[in-house]
């Protein structure tokens, strides 16, 4: 794996849509919570954990995945309970600094989930034509198990084509495909809670995780 920051540095200009030091062709992920010590890290270093496991290194499919708060505590570090439901599941949590989510955050991004319906509302509400892009994680994956598989670009058309079908394939599917409750979409905030829920809460998004990232891969999760 590169640096847990790697992904962190500064564009070259929209339009190319270059990174310094990253694969031209490349496809940002972006994490939204509201503090962004809690479920966005969580959510952020699983993907990576993930995609690890299937890919060896995520960033060989061009794949960055980062995150931010809706009122992020700007270079705080992680929760420590959110640091040890990330060891947990052997995942890093090193050299994380909590970010309050910019404009400049949302134009980048290739797909934002949130962890909430308010996170969603809020993105989309910073424009950028975000609305196409932007999911609750919940809603995301219940999406994504409704696509056939064989319909998205395979992999030899590498995994940056396969990650943008994706999300077009699910914006499609939103109005077709409801969530049973409106809670259905929801990861709730562990903040000040005992390791125990900060353990269920990151059960749920592991579990929500799983599915996303065999789509974008093609490859299931080791067992």
């Amino acid at each position: 794996m590169t640096a847990p920051d790697a992904g962190r540095g500064i564009w070259n200009g929209e339009e190319t849509r270059t990174f310094t030091g990253l694969p031209r062709d490349s496809f940002r992920i972006l994490h939204v919570s509201t503090g962004n010590v809690c479920r966005s890290p969580i959510t952020e270093r699983l993907t990576r954990h993930a995609l690890a496991d299937r890919l060896g290194d995520p960033m060989w499919g061009g794949l960055i995945v980062e995150s931010a708060g809706t009122w992020g505590h700007e270079g705080a570090p992680m929760e420590a309970n959110a640091e040890a439901v990330l060891a947990d599941f052997g995942a890093d949590a090193s050299g994380f600094t909590g970010r309050e989510l910019l404009d400049e955050h949302v134009i980048m991004a290739d797909l934002v989930l949130t962890a909430t319906r308010d996170h969603r509302a809020q993105v989309i509400s910073m424009g950028h034509s975000a609305g196409l892009r932007t999911f609750t994680l919940k809603e995301f994956t219940r999406l994504v198990k409704a696509i056939d598989p064989a319909t998205l670009p395979p992999l030899e058309d590498g995994m940056v084509a396969r990650a943008r079908a994706l999300v077009r394939a699910a914006a499609a599917l939103r109005g077709w495909l409801l969530a049973p409750t409106a809670e259905a979409d929801e990861v709730y905030d562990p903040y000040g809670a005992p390791l125990t829920f900060f353990r269920s809460i990151g059960d749920e998004i592991n579990q929500a995780l799983d599915p996303v990232v065999t789509a974008l891969t093609g490859v299931p999760a080791p067992t």
